[in-house]
């Protein structure tokens, strides 16, 4: 949604519709204040300001917007321009500049651009998240088009409240993408709670997951609120819900159609509001054809499926993957260079039947056991010792793979799989677009 803050009325008509000509919903404020409170109050993505305006002008506006509201993108205007204007602008994190009077060629392709820009933004916030650290991002790492599809699945489901069922093999990451979900919506400061089914007996997740009153068993001391109540306003992940027994599938189902439940052992039912993100390895077509799944219950929790690719299914992945592995794992004092090439073959030439977990499980153990600033061959685990069956024979054991080499190949597979985008590869990378250009001339002088 675009925010046109000008006092001009016919300056807002001519933006109005050449942003509306672009699909952009509009908003007009005539002051600084009544800027400010329609951003605080409606979902706005880009502002075009007016540099001269009533109650503080746009360079006021635009210090008290990105105070509040960093992510948001200020093109600021003014018929009293100056270089040394638009300098201090963009220093102040002004997106961009427009001179008035402006042709409407050039608002609309600063329009274009912002908009690529945001989009572009949105689309890749994980890589970019999960670089620095915050949570809901780390641990998803790869940059292949089956990848790129899951991040722009998980950012469209993020903003809706619907039940989201997440399948896939184990070690594919279903927890790191129902806390993706939780955390990159506008609920991210309510609670998440994980709950593993498969890990709990059924007397117990049923405690757990609906709470229980004072004297309803052996021990109960106390009443204790469920999950499913504590989790008010956040999500309720329900790991390995196939493992849930037909019973508890029942109430399960009855709590999330009447958004009530009743504690253990009480009379009164306790209202809920929670959102329900559901996980599972497990095939449930074939778990309600053989009568172990209720068919009701996977239709409730079956709104929106994201289905995780196995390791196997994207192997360009595996080098940054293992660059990012072989950072978290090594010991400072011992710093490792990176893999042989030789090593690097027997990783992609496996089909990892425990996905990335088990990737990580291999450099781990790799980096304990190894004694080099390279991981040889020697150091992976007997099975990934001898080349596949079928392989091709690997390079000799003498040539190392550093870890500038694998993130050479990560940038250069990157751009080339996104068709010489660099600004969505920086973006999906987690770098800057300064910092790929850099590299980029850096590879094309070593060429």
């Amino acid at each position: 949604m675009l925010l046109v803050a000008d006092d001009d009325p016919a300056v807002c008509a001519v933006c109005r519709d050449v942003a509306e000509a672009l699909g952009l919903r509009v908003l007009e404020a005539g002051t600084t204040e009544r800027s400010v409170e329609t951003v605080d109050r409606e979902r706005v993505d880009l502002v075009l300001a007016d540099l001269r305006m009533p109650s503080g002008g746009g360079m006021a506006l635009l210090e008290r917007l990105k105070q509040a509201h960093p992510q948001l993108e200020v093109i600021l205007m003014t018929g009293y321009g100056s270089v040394e204007t638009a300098v201090e602008a963009i220093k102040r994190g002004a997106y961009d500049y427009l001179a008035k009077p402006f042709h409407l060629d050039d608002l609309r392709a600063k329009l274009q651009h912002a908009v690529k820009e945001l989009e572009l933004t949105s689309e890749n916030r994980i890589l970019r998240e999960q670089a620095r650290g915050q949570p809901g991002f780390g641990g998803l790492i790869g940059t292949s088009p089956k990848m790129q599809r899951i991040y722009k699945l998980i950012l469209k489901v993020s903003q809706s409240r619907h039940p989201v069922l997440i399948v896939g093999e184990s070690g594919t990451g279903k927890e790191l993408v129902a806390r993706s979900i939780h955390f990159l919506g506008p609920n991210r400061d309510k609670p998440f709670l994980p709950v593993d089914c498969a890990g709990l007996v059924p007397t117990l997740i049923e405690s757990e997951l609906f709470g229980y009153v004072k004297g309803a068993f052996t021990g109960a001391g106390r009443s204790k609120p469920g999950l499913l109540e504590m989790a008010r306003g956040g999500t309720l992940f329900l790991d390995e819900i196939a493992e849930l027994s037909p019973d508890l599938q029942a109430k399960l189902l009855r709590a999330l159609q009447e958004k009530e439940i009743k504690p253990v052992g009480g009379t009164e039912r306790v209202p809920i509001e929670v959102r329900v993100v559901a996980a599972t390895n497990r095939d449930l077509d074939q778990a309600i054809r053989d009568g172990r799944f209720r068919q009701d219950l996977y239709y409730r929790l079956n709104v929106v499926t994201i289905k995780l690719p196995p390791l196997r299914e994207r192997k360009s992945d595996i080098p940054l993957l293992v660059h990012t592995f072989l950072e978290r794992f090594s010991d400072p004092a011992r710093p490792v260079g990176g893999l042989s090439e030789e090593a690097m073959a027997r990783l992609m030439n496996s089909d990892w039947p425990g996905n990335v977990r088990e990737l990580e499980n291999v450099i781990e153990r790799a980096l304990a056991l190894g004694a080099g600033p390279v991981v040889h061959t020697v150091d992976l685990p007997s099975n990934l010792q001898s080349p596949a069956s079928g392989a091709s024979p690997a390079p000799p054991r003498e040539g190392i793979l550093p870890l500038r080499e694998l993130e050479k190949r990560a940038i250069l597979q990157t751009v080339e799989e996104l068709g010489g985008d660099k600004l969505l590869a920086a973006r999906l990378l987690g770098i800057g677009k300064t910092t790929l250009y850099r590299k980029l001339k850096e590879y094309e002088l070593e060429a």
